[in-house]
This record gives structure tokens, sequence and C-alpha cells, in this order.
């Protein structure tokens, strides 16, 4: 399929350029308090749908499945179709990350109040806050508020620990917007919530943001021009890696200070991972876990079956700068610790074949840091596995008796339990990581990606569930 975007990509390489806006001055995030009267659920969105569903996080009891987040479908695709650039851009995501479909739903999260859901629509290059009362009722005017991104694509988001911004990828403009998800007063200036604040500089791509506990850092990852071919860093014994670079673009690891929104500290995880004595693996940091303490994170990179520990406070090992990346020089810490491999399942597939470059594309972290959990995307499992000795547990259909086709995103929530979207499978499946066993499997719409844990008021959780 990538191959069949050979007209579309010359335009998405000319369109992923970067734009900035001006900056806002940010308060330093704290903690979120959670207002009495509110359940925790969990919200699955369906990509190729454009529903979501909303599950009790703790008894796992579905409470309402098949609501439209895009009930402005007709109006966004008039839009679309009148304007040619917008269309070149929407084919092509349909074609490419897409494969062949529309992307309605990437990432959702809650307000603190549980009345408004913002969410990433990837084929409008959007981002909506929609009124979760009315959305479940079934009302037309659900959405509250739309922000268009300065690119063609959303992904990608992050919540901060307060509950008061939202960080999303532009995926085409090699940037990060942040809004607002309140509505207060800071320093005098009234801020909405929708409103947009600032940006902060990405690579090709940017992808996942996982804020720090405190809210002081966001750590953030470029993966590059995954819809383009070029795939190969080799021909037999011919090197293909300065071409691969070169199509694929920058793809950086990165930690930002939040209250200046400024990078502090750029890796180019490829190199590092070559440094460690692992040649020719991919630079693209797919989806990250963070462990308590935030020294060691974990993550996924593009064609590569398993995960890769990377201590941030360690010394560079070969104690050089060795590169920049963006004009940045390479950090005088962090280095790759380990790289731990899962079961490959399709050896002989060709790297183009992989969906968005992804072998493995979802990663989580047990509250008390001691287990992974993994979305084996291409190989159809899911994997818990042990921080300390690297030993790991697979969850497929021959384990668990249900489909687990293509495995697209983890979240670790409540009670040390583990959320993976099956997206060919059109479920989600909840694992129990201390007892490592299977104790929900749920049917929910077409495509599931993105879960995360939100609220809702207590008295619509009970409505849903009489």
């Amino acid at each position: 399929m990538k191959r069949a975007l050979s007209i579309g990509s010359a335009v998405l390489a000319v369109a992923a350029t970067l734009l900035s806006v001006p900056p806002a001055t940010a308060a330093t995030p704290e903690v979120a308090t959670v207002a009495p009267g509110l359940r925790d659920v969990m919200f699955v969105g369906n990509n190729w749908q454009g529903t979501a569903s909303i599950v009790d996080a703790n008894t796992r009891e579905m409470l309402k499945s098949g609501i439209n987040l895009i009930p402005d479908k007709t109006q966004e695709l008039n839009d679309i179709r009148t304007n040619p650039v917008k269309l070149v851009f929407y084919l092509v995501v349909q074609a490419g990350p897409g494969e062949g479909h529309d992307q309605y739903v990437d990432d959702m999260f809650t307000t603190n109040d549980g009345k408004y859901l913002a969410v990433s629509r990837p084929s409008f290059a959007d981002v909506v806050w929609i009124d979760i009362a009315k959305a479940v009722a079934g009302e037309p005017n659900s959405i509250v508020h739309e922000e268009q991104m300065d690119g063609h694509r959303t992904d990608h988001m992050g919540l901060s620990p307060d509950g008061r911004r939202l960080v999303v990828s532009d995926s085409m403009s090699r940037q990060v917007i942040e809004y607002s998800m309140v509505d207060e007063v800071v320093g005098g200036k009234t801020i909405t919530m929708g409103q947009r604040l600032r940006t902060f500089v990405s690579g090709e791509t940017p992808h996942e943001n996982t804020y720090s506990k405190d809210g002081s850092r966001i750590f953030h990852a470029s993966i590059g021009r995954v819809y383009l071919p070029g795939d190969s860093t080799s021909l037999g014994s011919l090197d293909l890696s300065l071409v691969h670079n070169t199509i694929k673009g920058d793809r950086w690891f990165q930690v930002v200070d939040n209250a200046s929104f400024a990078v502090k500290q750029r890796w180019d995880i490829g190199k590092e991972l070559a440094e460690a004595g692992h040649p020719g693996m991919s630079s693209a940091v797919r989806p990250m876990a963070v462990a308590p303490g935030e020294r060691f994170i974990y993550f996924q990179v593009s064609f590569f079956h398993g995960l890769v520990e990377f201590d941030t406070q360690a010394p560079d090992i070969d104690g050089k700068v060795g590169y920049t990346a963006g004009g940045i020089a390479e950090p005088r810490v962090g280095a790759v610790k380990r790289v731990i491999p899962l079961p490959n399942r399709v050896p002989t597939m060709p790297r183009e074949q992989y969906v968005n470059d992804s072998a493995h594309h979802g990663l989580s972290i047990n509250a008390a840091g001691t287990t992974l959990c993994a979305a084996g995307t291409m190989d159809d499992y899911a994997a818990l596995v042990d921080r300390a000795s690297g030993d790991f547990t697979i969850f497929d259909t021959e384990t668990t008796g249900h489909s687990y086709g293509k495995p697209y995103w983890t979240t670790e929530s409540l009670n040390d339990t583990c959320w993976i979207s099956l997206s060919e499978a059109d479920s989600v499946a909840v694992i129990d990581t201390n007892t490592k066993q299977e104790i929900a499997y749920l049917p929910v719409g077409d495509h599931p990606q993105r879960i995360r844990h939100g609220y809702v008021p207590e008295a619509l959780a009970a409505d849903l569930a009489s």
C-alpha cells in the first residue's frame, strides 16, 4: 500500500514544514484534584468508525458504545472536497496512515469535571471539544469548540497532570500545539477551554507526548515520514541507511521544559542504539513508558519487535558529542542500557507492509514500575514484560481463546490492569498485570486505537448503566 503513495508522498514532504505561533505564559502544573461525583471510566476511540465507547474503569462494564464523535462529518467532507489542497492531503492520509480508511478518531482526553471530551481527528486535521452528555444522547450539536491544525493531520495528544493543558501533535507541521482544557484567568488574562496557547518544535511527524508526573517536563518523540517508502536500510551488502534516513527525515526523542516550552535535551535514538552496540536500528521512537522516578524511559522503535531501555541520566557511552540534532548537540548524558527482543512472528514480511513502520505500537508500565505491557502490532499478540529480567508472557488467540488481531495501543489503568486495543479484532482486552490473566474482552467498534482513562459525572454513568 505504501508504494501506491508515490504521487501524494512528494506533496506530503513539501507540506511538512515548520510553523510557529507566539508563546504564552504557562503556570507550573500540579496534580489534578478530581471533583466529587465522578465515575472513573475508560474511553475507547474507534478510529475508522468515528465513534467512542465508555467503559467503567473498575467493573469493566460497557456503559455506552457507538458514541458519535464526528457529528459534523457531512460539513467537514464538503469543506475538504471543495478545497483542492485539503482534498489531496485527505486522500493521502486515507491511503497511507489510514490503510485505505478515514481516520476519524485518534486520541481523547476528558476535562477534569467529566463534562467534555477533547478529540484529535486526523482526517479532519483538527481537535474538537465535545459535550459528553450531548454526544451520549446523540444530539447533533455536541461539538462546543474546534481548532484546526496548521498542518493537515492530527495525532497523539498529552494531558498535563493538573488537567489544565492539552498538547497535540500537529503531525505534518513539525510542531506540538498546546491548548487550554479549562476556563481560567492567568496573570490577569482570560483563557478559555480550547484556546490555542503555545508550540514547541519537533522533528518530522510529531508523535508521542508524555508529561512528567509533576508536569514540569514533556517527553516527546517524532517518528519521521512513515507514510513514505524507503523502509529498508540495506539491499544485500549495499548500505542504504543514508537513503533511508534522508527519506524518513529528522526523528528525535526530546525533553521539553514546560515552563518555557524550550527543548532541553534531544537525542537521535538510532545513533544512541549504535553507540550501545545495536547498529542499523531506527531512530523513530514510538509509544513510550516512563518508569517511576522518570530516569528510565522504555520505548518501541520502528521495525523492531521488542522494546528499548534508555537511561536519561547515565553518562554518554563514548563520551563524545557525536552528532547534533536540529542544531542541538548530543547530550552528555543518556544511554541505551538494554534492548529487549520479543517474538517476531512475521520474519519474512517486507518492511513496507508494516503499519506506519510499526512492528510494535503500544507500551505502558504498571504503577509499581515492575511490569511493562506491550502491543505486538504486526505479531498479533500482547506481552507482559518483567522489567527486571525481561521475561515475558504472551497473550494471543491461542492463550486466551480471543482474537488478538493487530494490537494498537496499551494503557495502564486502575487496579493494576492493562487495557489493549485490538484494532483488527474490533475489541479491547483487559489484563491483570499481577495475576497475568485476561480478565475482560469487550467488543467495541471499527478499528479501536487509543484508550484513555477519564471521568464522567456519576449521574450520567448511573443512567447509562441502568
